[in-house]
């Protein structure tokens, strides 16, 4: 059940809220409300895009552990209190993140799977992060609403900005996830660290239920330089294959093509050619980097 714990919980050390310099709304609300008990830091961005929000943000964070979460989500109360546990009694763990209890308008999406945030042996990631239940489990990926990392192991660290997108830059959470796994720190997934996520209208070309070829290929983009980049050589040709013949709901190859076409028609070839070309262009972007 969706909830916090009700004994009182003791406060982050800072807050850092990112707004672009045009964001005078955000600045009018910080201005309205009592927020004498907390340490709080405006950063300001004039750059677009989460990427540029979250490496402004990790460039002036002080804290031992850095929790991010969205603008359209509210943390429960013991949240911090169990993040710190879960640091405090592993030494070797790199990130924590945990269930968001997902909203559309005033109905909470129900379900449960045990199975969450896992990048298969071929490519293909697993997400559930809103439907996870069980104890704390070891993962591959942690959602960008709920996570939280160790700053000693981010030195150097940022979120890659090579990742496309007009303002999300999708899968940028994956992207950082991946990348603290591979310098061989863990990530653990626990469903009792949870947020409550009221997902909020997209302002740019990434609309959640509107098909725009733009941001569905730079979502495939993403993605496939991200495990790319992940997965050894012979798992990497295993999801080239997989990516282009058979693919996902959200990132078509061909089987997902013959699937779709009796129902979308000439929307499944749109779909079908943006993924497509989102593979080339990610193949390309990462080529492009190990040439260098």
């Amino acid at each position: 059940m969706p909830g916090g714990a009700k004994k009182p919980q003791p406060p982050p050390d800072e807050v850092l809220v990112v707004a672009r310099d045009t964001d005078s709304e955000t600045k009018a609300l910080l201005q309205s409300l009592d927020l004498s008990s907390l340490v709080l830091r405006t950063v300001t961005v004039k750059l677009p895009g989460q990427l540029a929000a979250m490496n402004a943000a990790l460039s002036v964070a002080r804290g031992d552990i850095i929790a991010i979460t969205d603008d359209d989500a509210a943390p429960h109360p013991d949240c911090l209190a169990r993040i710190e546990a879960h640091f405090q009694a592993d030494s070797k763990l790199g990130g924590v993140g945990g269930r968001d209890w997902l909203y559309h308008g005033e109905r909470l999406e129900g379900g449960a799977r045990k199975t969450v945030g896992k990048v298969q042996w071929f490519g293909r990631v697993v997400g559930n992060h809103h439907l996870g239940v069980g104890g704390p489990k070891e993962v591959d990926v942690l959602k960008g609403v709920n996570m939280s990392y160790q700053r000693t192991f981010l030195q150097g660290m940022h979120f890659d900005e090579r990742l496309r997108g007009a303002g999300a830059q999708v899968h940028n959470d994956m992207a950082f996830s991946l990348a603290v796994k591979r310098a061989g720190w863990k990530l653990i997934y626990d469903p009792a660290v949870a947020v409550n996520h009221y997902p909020a209208p997209c302002l740019d070309e990434d609309q959640r239920h509107r098909f725009s070829a733009e941001a569905l290929s730079d979502m495939v983009h993403n993605e496939t330089l991200i495990l790319l980049e992940y997965l050894l050589p012979l798992r990497r040709l295993a999801f080239a294959v997989w990516a282009l013949f058979v693919g996902t709901r959200s990132a078509f190859g061909v089987v997902q093509w013959l699937r779709f076409l009796p129902h979308e028609g000439r929307l499944a070839g749109m779909k079908l050619r943006a993924s497509l070309k989102g593979r080339v262009e990610g193949w390309r972007t990462w080529r492009r980097h190990h040439n260098a």
